[in-house]
């Protein structure tokens, strides 16, 4: 049974405007797992690649119904790729309870988002 749906559609030059302002952008979006996928990226993947992340994250607070804030961070979500490079939830808040889908795709210029959370029960 289907939980909760989020969507998000996220501006990548936003993304990369904060962290070239703040270097410590990435590392507070950013799990220490995917962090390291990030740092070995070239520049344009690298920020669509952080972008993705984050606005993957924004859709799982908004499947939830939490947002992210005091329920939910950025660091308690982590989505990593499989080896065919599909992007799945590694681990988040409510793995015992829930499974959560994710879809990333992005353009040029933004990268939209999509979090299903499904019942276990």
């Amino acid at each position: 049974m289907i939980y909760g749906l989020g969507i998000d559609l996220t501006d990548i030059d936003r993304i990369r405007q904060a962290q070239e302002k703040r270097q410590t952008f990435a590392g507070k979006v950013l799990t220490p797992g995917e962090l390291e996928v990030f740092e070995r990226l070239n520049d344009k993947r690298r920020f669509e690649y952080l972008a993705g992340r984050f606005s993957a994250k924004e859709s799982y607070g908004k499947a939830l119904g939490t947002g992210i804030g005091k329920e939910v961070s950025f660091q308690g979500i982590e989505i990593l790729n499989d080896a065919l490079g599909n992007p799945y939830v590694n681990s988040h808040p409510k793995q015992d309870e829930l499974i959560a889908h994710v879809s990333i795709s992005h353009t040029d210029t933004c990268v939209m988002t999509e979090v299903i959370l499904e019942s276990k029960k």
